[in-house]
């Protein structure tokens, strides 16, 4: 049977898929409430914007969502949905690196570690993962000086043998 201009026209449907979500054990990885007690005040509020906008991602979803992501080692597109956008967590995570919020997360962080448990900060170390490596360029090379001129024959600019009969 000939097919009809209606027929071509037509998108097909995709074929739903009927898979169940992934089981997940509530707060298996997430941020304790004790420690978000003592984060959340460091996080700024969200800009609102003069015309409203949709609602934004709570926070502690969209921290969460950093540490999956610092965790795994997976792209920020590629983080559950459970966390929210991939992009909208990176740009929270860009703006609260921008404005400190992880810095004085650490200096809190050491400050209860040191509570707890005692730091001793008479002997220190650093880990060299913790510091950075020069970035290129940071360390300038000279250049070889020249030994003298070189006597050598250049091998692959000798003359060939060549078919010309």
């Amino acid at each position: 049977m000939p097919r009809t201009a209606t027929d071509i026209a037509r998108p097909k449907r995709r074929r739903q898929e009927k898979r169940e979500p992934l089981k997940r054990q509530p707060g298996w990885r997430d941020v304790p409430e004790a420690f978000w007690r003592i984060l959340s005040p460091l996080i700024p509020d969200h800009p609102i914007g003069p015309k409203g906008g949709r609602r934004p991602t709570p926070h502690r979803t969209v921290f969460n969502g950093i540490l999956y992501v610092l965790r795994t080692g997976c792209q920020w597109k590629m983080m559950p949905r459970e966390y929210g956008s991939g992009s909208t967590v990176h740009r929270h995570f860009q703006a609260w690196v921008r404005s400190g919020v992880f810095r004085e997360m650490w200096r809190l962080c050491l400050l209860e570690y040191d509570d707890l448990k005692g730091i001793d900060w008479q002997w220190q170390t650093v880990d060299s993962a913790t510091i950075s490596a020069p970035v290129k360029g940071a360390i300038v090379s000279a250049r070889t000086p020249p030994t003298g001129p070189n006597w050598a024959p250049n091998a692959t600019s000798r003359p060939t043998a060549t078919a010309s009969r």
